[in-house]
């Protein structure tokens, strides 16, 4: 009797004991598998230069030289010159500055204004590695050309200016922009005939640069300020698309919605106010109209959703004191769907889009392919800096931990097939490398300098010979999904460069220029 029941009182313990080591080890297991890497050690001041991506910064800086419009001052490319005056006079304006969107010479309010924006942006997160490698002045100057433009383009609180020359008139030219003779039609937005997407873009670039400005000229800088609040009150009080509006531009530029330039401008308003409206906006009373929460999108100059996401995860990254419960709850969300457009980019990601070429480019669209890859890689350099300077050690993809490292290698890939590692050989970047494209679409870059061809110069178009002109920067449209490119001037689709690809390109390399800790806060 008792040895029995010491016999089943041992077996009892021996069970306890077996299932205790089994349970321990389920939780080792457990934390191996869930063991969150080791946070990388925050960045100091700009380290050592990447020479390529330096050399490939100060090529791509220069297609904004190529693009001004207006009185050039301290012209650098040779081939230019002042162009399209008397912009804007028909309404006792001077629209004379600004950038001719890509080979034409439109000018464009909403790619523009985009282009500005990002622009801002670059410089906000990489002025001090821009300046690293001397080119910050490059930049600053670039962004106040279209600062400028876009002030004079706003004469009154409900009045925005949004284009400048009839683009059907315009492709039916092919001339030099110093010669151009045809009438430039103004086309603008207002009460009546709205455009919230094209004023709420225009309002983010003022606010934008208002802060790039602030410790530089203060009074330029708080004049951008009061245009950005009263285009956004505008544009919020009169709500319609522009491509409504005018339906001649669906064929350009065609606008898909303006809830995201909505959320985009209250996003950098906040940033450059602190007013706390602005967050509210953009979380708690439009958030769940706009901001499709959870869905990964492709940022470019249409869509501003997942540049909203990575921009308002910079908030939610490095603290906001006196936001509300629900306000933090829509930066959580943001801050959430910016992982998912990152896991989405990531090539080993379970959630890693498939859309790619067989040399490794992210490949959405054949118009205008770099487009996307571009602003992509730009988004990733960034959230990977606001990873690494909060000392977040990873995100997580559908169970899969990935690094800043990891985000910024994805950059890397994307950036080096654009600058000729690619089944092509080619560098997509004109003027950079010995291989790049030569006959780029590009009425100035086609024509010889100091010819007058009148509207008819279509000869150079069709021409089979190199351009007489380098445009020297531009990041012309890129690859087929066989990572194959047909170098010929009547191929806009592949061989247009545009100012917006410009925009975020420098961004891109501004960021991988060198490694250093982005500013806490923008202010």
């Amino acid at each position: 009797m008792g040895a029995s029941k010491y016999t089943k009182g041992c077996t009892g313990w021996l069970i306890v004991a077996v299932v205790a080591v089994l349970v321990v080890a389920a939780v080792v297991l457990t934390i191996k598998q869930t063991h969150h890497r080791k946070a990388l050690p925050v960045p100091g001041p700009p380290g050592a230069i990447d020479q390529k991506y330096a050399n490939a910064l100060a090529v791509a800086m220069q297609f904004f030289q190529v693009q001004k419009s207006g009185k050039l001052v301290n012209n650098k490319i040779s081939w230019r010159g002042d162009s399209a005056m008397d912009d804007g006079k028909e309404a006792g304006l001077d629209l004379s500055k600004g950038m001719y969107d890509s080979g034409d010479h439109m000018k464009f309010g909403f790619p523009m204004a985009y282009t500005a924006t990002v622009l801002s942006w670059s410089i906000l997160e990489y002025g001090d590695q821009m300046s690293a490698v001397k080119l910050l002045e490059s930049a600053l100057d670039a962004l106040k050309w279209i600062t400028d433009y876009l002030i004079n383009a706003h004469p009154s609180d409900n009045v925005l200016y949004v284009q400048v020359g009839d683009p059907d008139v315009d492709h039916k030219c092919w001339e030099r922009p110093e010669t151009m003779i045809e009438k430039r039609p103004l086309t603008q937005v207002n009460k009546s005939i709205p455009g919230t997407d094209v004023a709420a873009e225009t309002a983010a670039a003022m606010a934008a640069a208002s802060l790039v400005f602030k410790t530089r000229n203060v009074t330029y800088s708080d004049l951008l300020l009061q245009h950005a609040e009263k285009l956004f009150t505008f544009a919020d009080s009169y709500r319609g698309s522009y491509s409504v509006s005018f339906p001649q531009v669906q064929k350009y530029y065609n606008s898909t919605g303006y809830g995201d330039e909505l959320l985009w401008a209250a996003s950098w308003l906040y940033h450059a106010t602190g007013d706390q409206t602005y967050l509210s906006f953009v979380t708690v009373q439009n958030g769940n109209a706009f901001a499709d929460w959870g869905r990964p999108t492709w940022f470019s100059w249409d869509d501003k959703r997942a540049g909203t996401q990575v921009l308002l995860s910079r908030v939610n990254f490095f603290g906001s004191t006196q936001s509300s419960n629900a306000e933090m709850k829509g930066l959580r969300l943001y801050r959430k769907t910016a992982e998912a457009v990152m896991c989405g980019l990531l090539p080993d990601s379970p959630t890693a889009t498939s859309s790619r070429t067989d040399g490794g480019l992210v490949w959405i669209d054949e118009w205008n392919a770099l487009q996307h890859p571009v602003a992509a890689s730009f988004l990733a350099v960034v959230y990977s800096d606001y990873m690494l300077t909060s000392r977040t050690s990873e995100i997580r993809c559908s169970g899969k931990s990935f690094t800043p490292t990891d985000l910024r290698n994805f950059a890397t890939s994307q950036a080096d097939y654009i600058l000729g590692n690619n089944p092509m050989k080619l560098s997509y970047l004109v003027g950079y490398g010995s291989s790049y494209p030569q006959q780029v679409h590009h009425r100035g870059a086609s024509i010889p300098a100091n010819l007058d061809t009148g509207c008819k110069g279509f000869k150079w178009l069709t021409s089979i010979v190199p351009n007489p002109n380098v445009a020297t920067g531009g990041l012309v449209g890129g690859p087929f999904k066989n990572d194959s490119f047909i170098d010929s001037r009547n191929n806009s689709m592949q061989t247009e460069p545009s100012t917006y690809n410009s925009a975020v390109l420098v961004g891109l390399l501004s960021g991988l220029v060198t490694t250093s800790s982005v500013a806490t806060s923008f202010t």
